[in-house]
């Protein structure tokens, strides 16, 4: 069953243009100038019932101004969008209460009340029933271990903890749809996994369906076997992740250790070293000329072990972007 149904969704924005200066401050008094910014352009997708889907791009993209218009935040100028049956826009009470949006950059914890507070404050908008409210709050945080902090200020918390407490007020009333936008970002390693390791277990325990945006390919890589890429409003890719390996990855990495030390005079001289540190050293070779370095890189050096290997995605995405090569 289509869940979230998209069609020709465009969005554009009036943004002021100011003169530097003083001289500049009193011209925009009197005389205003805009420009037309277009962040989403004509964008067409669907997704299923307990998809988890990610939803990338630089920075401008539009993936936020996406999921805005998804949760009813923002109305579109064009195109029509459908979630779970309902128009967001409308903002219609039996919507609101099967969706959530949380925003890795944006609070609504109570800054100077315990998270528990919040969650109480939630449970009374959405009218969330006491014995499924304890029920849902106990599996939340026992998932999440947060059972020390419930009670303790949130300007107390650390952003980890505080992150945490955002994923339970946000899913408090069991919604069936969840929009994420960069929820690890500014977190540690650690703790970007342990929200990860949650994100993952609720979508398979609740079926719920998730749209993830993240700047850490991480996210994408551990979450999603489907990714939407959108760059400058449009959307350029949408499949599984595995096809944007293999339709962008241009290169394959070649990892070798070797047998006994030698001068990295000789490693450059076969084209390609990206690395060498003895007794590991890794080539970036083009995808059509792997069998072509590998027989040169068994010929010239003393090789122990040889791995023939796929480009981190971070690597794949960084040089889509740089290059802009999915036309």
């Amino acid at each position: 069953m289509e869940v979230i149904e998209v069609s020709h969704l465009r969005k554009n924005f009036s943004v002021f243009q100011k003169e530097p200066g003083l001289v500049g401050s009193f011209k925009s008094i009197f005389f205003r100038r805009y420009k037309q910014v277009k962040a989403v352009r004509d964008i067409s997708f669907s997704i299923k019932e307990g998809e988890l889907v990610g939803f990338i791009g630089p920075n401008g993209a539009g993936k936020t101004t996406t999921l805005k218009c998804l949760s009813g935040l923002l109305y579109p100028d064009g195109g029509s969008v459908s979630v779970l049956g309902f128009q967001p826009w409308q903002r219609q009470p039996e919507f609101q209460k099967q969706f959530s949006l949380v925003m890795g950059q944006k609070n609504q914890l109570w800054w100077d009340l315990p998270p528990l507070e919040t969650f109480l404050l939630n449970k009374e908008i959405y009218d969330v029933p006491q014995d499924q409210f304890n029920k849902t709050l106990n599996e939340l945080v026992k998932l999440l271990e947060v059972e020390d902090i419930l009670k303790v200020q949130t300007r107390k918390l650390s952003l980890g903890q505080r992150m945490k407490c955002e994923l339970i007020a946000a899913l408090l009333h069991s919604p069936k749809v969840l929009f994420l936008d960069e929820p690890t970002i500014g977190l540690d390693v650690v703790m970007q996994k342990k929200i990860r390791d949650f994100i993952k277990e609720y979508n398979q325990k609740f079926k719920s369906t998730i749209i993830l945006t993240s700047h850490y390919m991480g996210d994408v890589k551990e979450l999603c076997k489907r990714v939407m890429i959108i760059d400058k409003g449009q959307l350029v890719f949408d499949g599984e992740l595995a096809k944007v390996v293999k339709r962008y990855g241009q290169n394959k990495v070649i990892s070798v250790v070797l047998a006994k030390e030698i001068g990295k005079e000789k490693l450059e001289s076969i084209d390609g070293l990206r690395e060498y540190l003895y007794p590991q050293a890794t080539f970036l070779v083009k995808r059509e000329k792997t069998s072509q370095k590998t027989a040169e890189i068994l010929e010239k050096l003393p090789i122990a072990d040889l791995n023939v290997e796929e480009p981190p995605i971070e690597e794949i995405i960084r040089e889509l972007f740089t290059h802009k090569n999915y036309r």
